[in-house]
Parts: structure tokens; C-alpha cells; sequence
């Protein structure tokens, strides 16, 4: 594969800090629209030269309408593991590659999905509240709940999953997960049907891809079955949860509480949610650490390097793959 050295890179939304020091590496013609008044005409006007595309955000819906504006486009990079806003099916049909970050944020997603878990369970948002608003010198904090005797179901145990599950283990949880398939290898118990995980379980860590197939997966028969006793953590993506099914299960007592990191029309986080006072709710920081966002940065334009030295990418997603 030899690419023309007239190619031209898009920068598809407002590239982080790090994405923007990275790409001064790259030796070919950079578009940054997001510095224009006029975004769209800029885009508009590189549209037929646009061979690859650097993506910094999940509200970008790159489908096809969108890969039909850049006729030779051949690239995608995107910034973070998730690519559910990419129709990569659709991308490899056209012999589009498309990359993602993994591996990089795994270690600090699977510690802030444990902090949540902590968080969540132990009240803990809700005690340093209690202490700045000097109501201890009325009363003492309620009781909360444990971790201990708790059992974890994780909901799609890749990577993230795999990295939470180590650290669940060392809190003294019992491990039990749900996915297309049992792992081979893998000595915690296995669940085919997720219906008969939440009722096995008490907490369910989310941490499964974004597909059509996983769409309000969790619904509201799952929270039902969870008991009220049941938390729920999500670190993945908001549409993995029926939002109004989990209000109504936070509101009833259904469940006992849930912590999110993830909602279904980010940024806009239902005030249902924000009212509840079993909620922990965190702005999609799963990945938001100086080191981790670094690193993704950087694998983003090792991608784009290897693609412009005519080799593969380092990362494609599976759809490239033809899995």
C-alpha cells in the first residue's frame, strides 16, 4: 500500500490537547477546521483529498452518509477503545480502516470503576457532602452499605472486564460474568443468559461494548431480578442501560443504587438522575488521566504514521479484521 504523499488528514471534531502536540510528527497536510468560524466550508472544500481521519469524539457519527463526503477516505483513527458511533462494517465494506486506543486506558478505567463501586456502595459523595455542610455536628452520617459478601457480575469481561475482575477479587467479591461465549481459561463461573446472572448476583459492573446486540441489554426485567439489594456500575456506554427502566428502579427501591460514568445522551444527564440521592454520577472520566490520555494520543497517530509508511495500523477493530 503506498500512500500519495499529497494526502491529506482530517481532523473530524476539536482534537485534544495531546492529539494536537502528537500530530506535529506527522509529515503531511493537517486540516483543523475547528480553529475557522466556518468549520463546515473548510470541510466541504478538502472533502475529495481527505484520505484519512483523526476522531476525537463519540458525538461524531461517522456513518454513511458521512463516509459518503470523503470519496478517498481510506483511515479512520479514533481516539478511545469504544467506536460505536463508527459504523466500521460499513467502513470495512468500502476497504476503510478503522483503529481505537485499547489496551492504553484499561488499567485506569478498571481502578475508576472500582473507586465507583466503592463510592457508590459506602456512600461516599454523599458523607464528604454531610461533613461540608456541618450537619456531623448535628448527627452522625447514616449506615451504608458493604462490599463484603458481595457478589460481582460483570457484563462483558474483555479487557476492562479482565482488569476489574483482578481488582474485585483482592476486595474479597465472588466473580461470576455474562458474554456471547464462556472463556477458556477462565475459572470464574459463567452465565450464558444475564437474567440468571442478575439473579445470582447483586452487582452488575457493565463493562461490555456498545453494539445494536447490547443495546438496553440491562433492562427493566435485569434490575428487577437484581433485588434490592442490587448496585450497578457502568463504565462503558449509556446505551447499554434502559435509562428511564434504571430511574424507576433507583426511585421504587428496586435497586439499591447505582454509579455511572456513562449516560445515553452525553453530555445531558437526566435531572431524574440527578435527584436521586442512590446515584453516583461521574462525567465520562473513565480514561481521564494525564498518563492514559497521553498514551491514547499517541497510539492514535502511531496509527496514522504506520498507515502513511504504507505498513497496517497498529490496532485495527475487529470489523477490519473480517471478525
Amino acid at each position: 500500500m503506498t500512500i500519495p504523499p499529497e494526502a491529506v488528514i482530517l481532523l473530524s471534531s476539536p482534537p485534544t490537547a495531546f492529539v494536537r502536540e502528537e500530530i506535529t510528527s506527522l509529515q503531511t497536510q493537517i486540516i483543523n477546521p475547528w480553529t475557522s468560524d466556518n468549520p463546515e466550508t473548510i470541510i466541504a472544500s478538502a472533502a475529495s483529498r481527505v484520505r484519512a481521519i483523526i476522531n476525537c469524539s463519540s458525538r461524531v457519527n461517522i456513518d454513511t452518509d458521512y463516509m459518503n463526503r470523503f470519496p478517498n477516505l481510506s483511515l479512520i483513527s479514533n481516539h478511545g477503545v469504544g467506536y460505536d458511533n463508527i459504523d466500521a462494517v460499513e467502513a470495512a465494506r468500502r476497504g476503510i480502516i478503522v483503529t481505537n486506543t485499547p489496551d492504553v486506558l484499561t488499567e485506569d478505567v478498571a481502578d475508576l470503576a472500582m473507586a465507583l463501586l466503592l463510592a457508590t456502595v459506602r456512600l461516599i459523595p454523599q458523607a464528604d457532602q454531610f461533613v461540608r455542610q456541618e450537619r456531623w455536628l448535628k448527627a452522625p452520617f447514616p449506615l451504608s452499605g458493604s462490599l463484603q459478601g458481595r457478589t460481582m457480575g460483570i457484563v462483558g469481561l474483555g479487557r476492562i472486564g479482565h482488569a476489574v475482575a483482578f481488582r474485585a477479587k483482592a476486595f474479597g467479591l465472588h466473580i461470576t460474568y455474562h458474554g456471547r461465549h464462556r472463556q477458556a481459561k477462565v475459572d470464574y463461573s459463567y452465565h450464558p443468559d444475564l437474567l440468571t446472572m442478575a439473579k445470582d448476583c447483586d452487582t452488575l459492573m457493565v463493562t461490555a461494548p456498545a453494539t445494536d446486540a447490547t443495546r438496553h441489554m440491562i433492562n427493566e426485567s435485569i434490575l428487577k431480578a437484581l433485588g434490592p439489594a442490587g448496585v450497578i456500575i457502568n463504565v462503558s456506554r449509556g446505551s447499554l442501560i434502559d435509562q428511564d427502566a434504571l430511574i424507576s428502579a433507583l426511585s421504587s427501591g428496586t435497586i439499591f443504587a447505582a454509579g455511572l460514568d456513562v449516560y445515553e445522551d452525553e453530555p445531558n444527564v437526566p435531572k431524574a438522575l440527578i435527584d436521586l440521592d442512590n446515584t453516583v454520577l461521574l462525567p465520562h472520566i473513565g480514561s481521564a488521566t494525564l498518563p492514559t490520555r497521553k498514551a491514547m494520543a499517541r497510539l492514535v497517530v502511531d496509527n496514522v504514521e504506520a498507515w502513511l509508511s504504507g505498513h497496517s495500523p497498529l490496532t485495527p477493530v475487529p470489523e477490519c479484521l473480517g471478525l
